[in-house]
């Protein structure tokens, strides 16, 4: 794939870049500049091409131990 190439960027960051070029250009930027700002902020909130990131964690949610809890298992493990 040559430099500069879009090919590898999703549907959702291609109308991103689209809207955000278009409002650039409303502000008064020129056509190349305001193409170089939206891919910046596209690449800058979505992580680029390869890394798109989504707002949830993988792993799903994390389930937090309270002090509490925690002070039970340990005294469980040194009674043992």
């Amino acid at each position: 794939m040559a430099q500069g190439s879009k090919n590898s960027y999703s549907n959702k960051q291609k109308r991103m870049a689209s809207h955000i070029e278009q409002s650039a250009k409303r502000r008064g930027r020129s056509t190349k500049t305001a193409e170089r700002i939206a891919w910046a902020t596209v690449n800058k909130r979505t992580g680029g091409a390869k890394g798109k990131k989504s707002s949830r964690s993988k792993g799903g949610a994390r389930r937090k131990t309270t002090s509490r809890a925690r002070s039970r298992t340990r005294s469980r493990s040194r009674s043992r």
